[in-house]
């Protein structure tokens, strides 16, 4: 590997830590664009694999200084990551056997629906006191089946489906579905990584500069979610602006070949 290549990789591990940090849900989307047109991974199966792989171990260190702040329902969390670790390895097979550039424009549309998600405001702040009980986890063991598909077959966190599905499911706050999220984000990160490893589509060095670069970043993330508590979704919906216009680039990338 070059220098740039190297700093390349680091430098984009410390941009998706850092999302993953500040918004949990949503935060792992550009992974995979930026290891395909910024680090240079030309196969989308390999940026896919190694995406995951990445953010699986970025989204758990991050994972630490939520838990450590109190913001994370572990047993909501847990129980819904669980269920879908199933549906995460099955998305992923059936990913593998798309052809890739295919495959990118589906995950194009997966970008947009995500952006478009992270734009509405939420209906009521949530209870910030929820407790998991029978009713609750006839509601979470369903939805996390499917969020571990989705997640699974266009190779991201599912954390744009987790944190909503988590607050619907639950009626928790936004903050404490961000910090959940990253529950089922860092299993089904490690589920959808394990099975394209298993098929020779993880790209392992580059992995580890990204995870080593997503350290600095999560940390700073993880401040920042705290600094921006009262501005929380107007940060959010900048960041979908963005999404959006890296969606129409990959779309755009995908069509031409």
């Amino acid at each position: 590997m070059t220098l740039i290549t190297i700093l390349s990789a680091m430098m984009s591990g410390a941009v998706v830590g850092a999302l993953l940090g500040l918004f949990g849900g949503g935060g792992s989307v550009l992974a995979t664009p930026l290891l395909l047109y910024v680090v240079g991974i030309r196969d989308p199966h390999i940026a896919i694999g190694t995406s995951a792989a990445a953010v699986s171990v970025n989204a758990a260190l991050n994972l630490i200084g939520h838990g450590r702040g109190g913001r994370v329902k572990w047993p909501c969390a847990t129980l819904f990551a669980g269920a879908g670790l199933l549906g995460s390895f099955i998305g992923s097979s059936l990913a593998k056997a798309v052809d890739g550039q295919r495959l990118l424009l589906f995950f194009a549309v997966a970008m947009a629906t995500i952006a478009l998600s992270m734009l509405r405001r939420p209906k009521s702040e949530g209870d910030p006191a929820v407790h998991i009980n029978g009713r609750l986890m006839l509601k979470l063991a369903p939805l996390g089946v499917l969020t571990g598909l989705a997640a699974g077959f266009f190779g991201i966190g599912g954390g744009f489906l987790i944190v909503p599905g988590l607050m619907a499911a639950t009626g928790m706050t936004l903050a404490h579905a961000s910090a959940s999220s990253l529950v089922s984000v860092s299993l089904f990160g490690a589920a959808t990584s394990l099975n394209y490893a298993a098929s020779g589509l993880v790209n392992w060095p580059i992995a580890g500069l990204f995870i080593a670069g997503g350290l600095a970043g999560g940390v700073a993330g993880v401040r920042g979610a705290g600094l921006l508590a009262g501005r929380a979704l107007l940060a959010r919906r900048l960041f979908a602006g963005l999404v959006l216009v890296v969606a129409a680039y990959v779309a755009w990338r995908a069509v031409n070949g």
